[in-house]
């Protein structure tokens, strides 16, 4: 475990740590950006992810942002950095009802199920990096600056740009996945905030974070400009396919978290904290790229402006944290995620229009549109540990931990723009304290449990950019065989400073390891 802070001289000067503070705030407006969309993948930060995500009751430094906020108190004066690389991959099979008509009514009937080849999905080598540092200000207060990015999956699936000239079904055999995803690239995601703890007793630590979520949500998709009761086509043609690049931006959307840490016995934690609900109102610019079939020869697009809405859910953490064996720390966490409140995309097109396409209006203006997600809450366990050696004038940190986690998107509602099942992760880690610098690193594995959506009743449909009568039978698109999994390897370092701290007596905490 880390060394219980020392008692501490009376105030010294304040100069250098706000000083530090400054360039802190600079360094987060040059940040890197990072990847995220949707649903985050993993626990994260480097040391929290160690102990797989249990670190609501014992996060005492500046890892402690995104779990509880009361915990950054017993960081003191510090400036902290880390970086995690998400190695996430995927297999999709997709399955899909081959509609047939009956020659007597010629009402579409279901027929047998096609399956299609597997294809795979994959995040490039993008480190995930979180920044903060902080000033304790006083005995009984502490202010920090922080920014961090979900741990996500930025997906890339197989592009029918790069298989221009083959046949219709080598095309469809070799892109299944084309009308939900082919790519995520250039989506950048960052959370960013002043955070404010205080221990109005010592037995106590309250923690309020103000901030924003911003950046880019950018996607690559296909549509298909395939009207049956218009046009002769088949509705996965990719002569008909409409290539769409969506990008919202800038996101700017406020965010707060609040948390409390009591210690009703130095070797015990309690923690609880929670984040409030992101509600994302952003412009928008819409892309595409018409079919090549004679119908769209003389049409073109009018307009690229759009409003785009969603909502991300509001989460509650608690955790209890035992110091009971010396030089030991296990703790044991829960969580709940309102993810049923992200239940679509809507996309608000702003006069946005096709024009010349034959057969329809000179002027067809792009409907609004929903993307449905029909998420549910989510639920999730934790139990994770730090054991300290100390080795003659350093310490070492050994941690692990083990966590399960509920999907957040029922079956039915799975496509490769978020694939997430029932998943446990595997965590190691550790951290080597040189004086007053402490350098952290950490391996996890995420096992993602195999989930299908069964064709016969998934949910989610192919979209038309033309205003037509809904169809009766839709094509459906997300059924299928949906399994992925995660590496996730971090570096991190600590760094605490003597000034700016004011230590009247000592707080309570376990007895350091003897050297």
């Amino acid at each position: 475990m880390s060394l219980p802070a020392p008692a501490l001289p009376h105030r010294r000067s304040l100069a250098p740590a706000l000083l530090g503070l400054a360039l802190t705030g600079a360094l987060l407006a040059s940040a890197a950006p990072a990847g995220a969309a949707g649903l985050y993948y993993a626990d994260r930060g480097v040391r929290a992810a160690g102990r797989a995500g249990a670190y609501v009751a014992g996060g005492d430094d500046l890892g402690a942002i995104g779990y509880n906020p009361a915990g950054i108190y017993d960081a003191g004066t510090q400036f902290f950095f880390d970086a995690s690389w998400l190695h996430f991959s995927s297999d999709y099979t997709r399955q899909a009802v081959l509609q047939q008509t009956d020659p007597n009514t010629g009402k579409v009937v279901d027929g047998p199920i096609q399956t299609f080849p597997a294809v795979k999905g994959s995040t490039p080598f993008l480190p995930i990096p979180t920044i903060a540092g902080s000033v304790q200000v006083h005995r009984k207060l502490v202010i920090a600056l922080g920014a961090y990015a979900p741990y996500a999956a930025l997906s890339s699936y197989p592009d029918p740009d790069d298989h221009k000239g083959k046949s219709f079904s080598e095309i469809q055999n070799a892109t299944p996945q084309r009308y939900a995803l082919i790519t995520l690239d250039g989506s950048t995601l960052l959370l960013a905030g002043a955070t404010v703890a205080w221990a109005p007793i010592k037995e106590l630590r309250l923690g309020a974070t103000g901030g924003v979520l911003m950046g880019k949500f950018a996607t690559t998709v296909a549509f298909s400009g395939c009207i049956p009761e218009r046009f002769l086509c088949a509705q996965e043609s990719p002569n008909w396919d409409v290539r769409s690049e969506l990008s919202v931006s800038p996101i700017v959307s406020p965010y707060g978290q609040f948390g409390a840490v009591v210690l009703p016995h130095p070797k015990w934690r309690i923690g609880v904290s929670s984040q409030l609900p992101i509600f994302v109102r952003a412009k928008a610019t819409v892309k595409t790229r018409l079919p090549s079939t004679p119908v769209f020869e003389k049409a073109s697009q009018e307009g690229d402006q759009a409003d785009v809405a969603f909502d991300l859910p509001w989460n509650i953490k608690a955790g209890i944290e035992t110091r009971m064996v010396d030089n030991l720390r296990l703790e044991a966490a829960f969580g709940f995620e309102r993810w049923s409140m992200h239940d679509a995309i809507r996309v608000t097109p702003d006069h946005i229009a096709l024009k010349n396409v034959a057969l329809l209006p000179q002027t067809s203006y792009i409907p609004p549109l929903t993307l449905p997600r029909g998420f549910q809450d989510s639920f999730s366990a934790h139990l994770g540990g730090e054991y300290s050696i100390p080795i003659k004038e350093l310490l070492l940190d050994v941690r692990a931990g083990a966590s399960f986690e509920t999907s957040a998107v029922p079956a039915d509602y799975l496509t490769v723009l978020t694939i997430d099942s029932a998943k446990v992760t595997a965590a190691l880690g550790g951290s080597l304290h040189v004086g007053k610098l402490r350098i952290d690193a950490t391996y996890a594995h995420v096992f993602g449990f195999s989930t299908t959506a069964d064709p016969t009743t998934a949910k989610i449909t192919q979209i038309s950019p033309v205003n037509t009568n809904p169809p009766a039978h839709p094509n459906i698109i997300n059924g299928g065989v949906y399994s992925a999994r995660a590496d996730v390897v971090g570096l991190g370092l600590a760094y605490n400073f003597d000034f700016g701290r004011v230590v009247e007596e000592p707080l309570p905490a376990a007895p350091a390891p003897t050297r």
